[in-house]
């Protein structure tokens, strides 16, 4: 299935980039811990990350690839190009006023997004003037999401997805280099935001050229009000709430838990963690499958809801044991990537509560995309924005309430259950307007990737049992590495020997999908397993 092969290819690269975000995160912690200067930091780089995700990963792809895939469909590619030029033009106007705008109001965004930092005014301050840093890297990445866009409806979608790594090694090229002239933290945090600008201006360079190889680089042009604009700016107003419900939560917990000092970095750490599985199957899935929904519009309506559920299945084959894992190895997990410097032992406890508590709604939010993309791949962003809305009001109503009792951990909490009602929505009007559904081969499969994920976590706790996650406590930190990567081997192992017991995967398909690999025939490796005799 080559849907399938597109996702691997998207996972993979995300993977690339996530692996270097560690990278990057470990030597935050190791430079800026989690302090005052981490805190401005981590809001800094926040709101124009929170619009890259909203726009590359959400609203932007759902609003702009279907309006671009049908005007090629029926006026042609030209028209389609200039469509893609004339949308740019209103962004990059938008965009420069939004940033001036910041420019100039910095300290107010920052108190509205941060409120507890106005009880500090150094921090504060601080915090906008990193801000207003690293805010440009918006129109930069605005710009890359377009680009994106164009490339992806033509399936080519590794140039977009491999950009987030230049941010990364950039990050991680000066965290080198404060580390070696040993430059205090305030200078250290104003270096970081700067380079999250010129990191955005590196990857519109890098997808720009992939686009202009391709024969597919828009040029800027003067807008007007056709249908096809007209379309575009309607979807892409409810596509921010809908496909920026991640994104508005994490604003939301950050909001709250503003007022805890170092609250907002744990749930930082937490969060890139949480990212991880999340960016690699969820984000990728979407990116993909979007496209190819908006391109089946002369397709059987049976075909695309088989197309929806392998997705789901090979999202949630992942995902269940990615969250099973990550609860039960949060500790030795945190402390292995970010324990040192001047990262403390609480910091790192406290990181770890948060990352088991989001880690419980991994699976939701992976089949969210899913679902997502199943509404947009049709032009429909109108209702995944009322399910958003009311699963934000959801998360807000549960993190204001559980905050006197359970204090800064209750934003994630609240986060998690907000993440399945979304979920269940979604889902739930899919099944009402027809568009999915479970086919036989779902319903058979899904309870046995839950059992094997349950299974795989029951072989990490007899692992602990044994003391065999003795080496993940370590003191050093190499050895605590190579703990963790032993019982996350241990734990993919059994996942894999439990899908193959359970019939999930057969080993006649392990056999073909060996023997393809031997002789380079990879395409047909992602074809989904067949039903067992």
């Amino acid at each position: 299935m080559k849907i399938l092969g597109d996702v691997l290819g998207v996972g993979a690269a995300t993977l690339a980039s996530r692996i270097l975000g560690f990278l990057r995160d470990t030597l935050v912690a190791t430079v800026l811990g989690a302090g005052p200067v981490a805190d401005a930091f981590v809001v800094a780089q926040r709101l124009p990350n929170m619009f890259r995700r909203l726009f590359a990963e959400g609203a932007f792809a759902a609003a702009f690839v279907p309006a671009y895939m049908r005007l090629r469909a029926d006026a042609g590619e030209a028209a389609a190009l200039r469509f893609a030029g004339a949308a740019a033009s209103v962004l990059l106007a938008v965009l420069a006023a939004l940033t001036v705008a910041v420019w100039l109001w910095a300290e107010p965004v920052v108190g509205l997004v941060a409120p507890g930092y106005r009880l500090d005014p150094e921090k504060l301050a601080l915090a906008a003037e990193l801000t207003r840093w690293a805010f440009p890297y918006l129109t930069a990445v605005t710009l890359v999401a377009l680009l994106g866009g164009v490339l992806a409806a033509d399936r080519r979608f590794l140039a977009a997805a491999v950009a987030p790594t230049l941010l990364n090694l950039l990050l991680i090229v000066v965290l080198v280099g404060l580390l070696l002239t040993s430059r205090g933290d305030v200078f250290a945090g104003r270096a970081l935001a700067v380079t999250v600008a010129l990191a955005g201006l590196a990857q519109l360079v890098f997808v720009g050229l992939a686009a202009r190889r391709a024969g597919l680089a828009p040029r800027l042009a003067r807008p007007t009000a056709s249908p096809a604009m007209k379309g575009f700016f309607r979807a892409l107003g409810p596509g921010l709430v809908a496909g920026g419900f991640v994104e508005i939560n994490v604003v939301v917990a950050t909001m709250i838990a503003s007022s805890e000092p170092g609250a907002v970095s744990w749930l930082y750490y937490a969060d890139r963690l949480y990212q991880l599985p999340l960016g690699l199957v969820g984000i990728a899935i979407g990116q993909v499958l979007l496209p190819e929904i908006a391109d089946a519009r002369d397709r059987p309506a049976d075909e695309i809801r088989a197309m929806q559920n392998r997705a789901l299945e090979f999202a949630l084959a992942l995902a269940l044991p990615a969250a099973v894992g990550l609860v039960l190895l949060a500790d030795p997990i945190v402390v292995a990537l970010f324990r040192r410097g001047v990262f403390a032992a609480s910091d790192a406890s406290a990181s770890a509560t948060a990352l088991a508590t989001m880690a419980l709604a991994l699976p939701a939010a992976v089949t969210i995309r899913v679902f997502s993309a199943a509404y947009f791949g049709r032009g429909d962003t109108r209702t995944p924005m009322r399910h958003g809305v009311v699963a934000v009001a959801v998360n807000i109503a549960l993190a204001l309430a559980l905050r006197p009792v359970l204090g800064w951990i209750a934003v994630a909490w609240a986060g998690a259950l907000a993440t399945w009602l979304n979920a269940v929505l979604l889902g739930a009007g899919l099944v009402r307007r027809g568009d999915w559904r479970l086919d036989a081969d779902a319903r058979r499969r899904l309870p046995r990737l839950v059992l094997a994920a349950l299974g795989a976590g029951l072989v990490l706790l007899v692992c602990g049992r044994l003391g065999l996650d003795r080496l993940a406590a370590a003191e050093a930190s190499a050895l605590r590495l190579l703990g963790v990567a032993a019982l996350v081997l241990v734990a993919l192992l059994a996942q894999a020997g439990l899908l193959v017991a359970l019939g999930v995967v057969e080993r006649a398909d392990l056999a073909r999908l060996l023997a393809r690999r031997r002789s380079g025939r990879a395409e047909p490796a992602c074809e989904p397993p067949r039903d067992a005799a």
